[in-house]
């Protein structure tokens, strides 16, 4: 059996063994996923399928070429992440936390731990990737696409629940929370001091997570404080073909661009707009003085982290294959 194999298969034991958060869409609720051997859980919020226009209209102030034109999509319903991961729920996998509290209490490693110990785990950071900004709550940055995919991978092991990045248009759809302004709370970037952290009022850092208004879903720093990674290929023409269509994704074929959406703390308001899309470029590696540089770190994109998403429908280990967790090209460590 394939590690792959293997973690589908402990994911279907852990659905129908754990706790069943939902039987059809009407009844989804949100929930908290612990991390078992520590004492940490994200906390997911339930966002009811639907279609929506993505991208802006010609009308939307600051709008950009490749929001447009507007496209009318579908997508299923999902539960997100009602925060940013923080970097306390990034290192317990990254510095392998939660296995080391294990040992510590003598606890024996089930199935599933053994399971979580096989996955690659980010070589050592040749320096703090926070750049003494803040851990703990603080919004986990500096990773690259396939890092957070990775992690996405090593949480679905961890829970039994299968996670992975939003795509771009579930990230549009939970962004928007139903509204068609430029923000989830209007079209007026003057009222961005109450919801988000950006260029103006960030005071050249991010922060906590939570700590702004949450968009009318629930979801707190949607616009602002890091940008977030999304599974999708950045095509600046993509809308051109896309209306119609039941969950859009644009799968991986290059390692540039990829997209982010929601802006930073580095950003101004027009990039924190509902619609506004940025493809990731080499030159957010410009720091790392590795050779190769490396695959687990963008370490000029301090703006940026991730959120998790866990679709209703788990898909099957083919349909996964196809399209959720295709990704190219592979990414390999020199190590």
């Amino acid at each position: 059996m394939t590690l792959k194999q293997l973690v589908l298969s402990l994911t279907i034991a852990g659905v129908s063994s754990s706790s069943v958060v939902a039987e059809k869409p009407t009844t989804m609720q949100p929930y908290s996923d612990r991390l078992e051997h520590t004492d940490l859980a994200i906390e997911m919020v339930p966002i009811p399928g639907g279609s929506f226009k993505m991208g802006s209209p010609e009308s939307e102030a600051d709008r950009k070429d490749d929001e447009g034109p507007q496209a009318e999509v579908t997508v299923s319903p999902f539960w997100i992440g009602k925060f940013e991961i923080t970097w306390d729920q990034y290192d317990t996998w990254g510095e392998q936390t939660d296995q080391l509290r294990r040992k510590m209490m003598s606890v024996d490693p089930s199935e599933r731990d053994i399971l979580v110990d096989g996955i690659s785990k980010p070589t050592e950071p040749y320096t703090d990737m926070s750049f003494g900004m803040g851990k703990g709550d603080f919004p986990a940055i500096c990773m690259t696409q396939h890092a957070a995919r990775t992690f996405c991978e090593w949480l679905s092991a961890k829970t039994g629940h299968y996670y992975r990045l939003p795509t771009e248009a579930e990230w549009e759809y939970a962004a928007r929370a139903g509204t068609t302004t430029a923000y989830s709370f209007g079209d007026d970037p003057a009222d961005l001091d109450d919801h988000a952290w950006y260029f103006d009022n960030s005071d050249d850092t991010y922060h906590e997570v939570g700590e702004k208004e949450p968009n009318p879903w629930g979801l707190y720093d949607m616009h602002g404080n890091v940008a977030e990674w999304v599974l999708d290929q950045y095509d600046p023409s993509a809308y051109q073909s896309v209306a119609g269509a039941v969950d859009p994704l644009s799968v991986p074929k290059t390692l540039y661009p990829r997209i982010v959406r929601g802006g930073g703390w580095d950003d101004d308001p027009d990039m924190l707009r509902s619609a506004a899309r940025e493809g990731s470029s080499d030159a957010w590696k410009e720091q790392d003085p590795q050779l190769p540089k490396s695959i687990w770190y963008h370490t000029d994109a301090l703006g940026v982290g991730f959120r998790v998403v866990r679709p209703f429908i788990e898909p099957t280990a083919d349909e996964r294959a196809l399209k959720w967790d295709k990704c190219e090209p592979k990414q390999v460590d020199s190590d």
